[in-house]
């Protein structure tokens, strides 16, 4: 903080900010990553089909995506 340097003190701000999350990030390194990537999966079946009738024919949808099986056969 004692820099004369405004983008050193910047950063020395931000991580003063955070550090918690960044010492409880050390001792237990878990993030929520799987989730994040498993709802982008979900949100993109749902642009890609743009509706279905119930939503026993979305979870359907989203088990063959997430699956990696394609759900409209050749």
């Amino acid at each position: 903080m004692r820099s004369k340097l405004e983008p050193i003190k910047k950063a020395a701000r931000k991580l003063a900010r955070h550090v918690t999350g960044l010492l409880a990030y050390c001792k237990h390194p878990l993030t929520n990553a799987v989730a994040e990537g498993l709802n982008s999966k979900i949100m993109a079946v749902k642009r890609l089909v743009g509706g279905f009738r119930n939503t026993e024919n979305f979870k359907t949808a989203i088990y063959f995506y997430c699956g990696g099986l394609d759900l409209y056969p050749r």
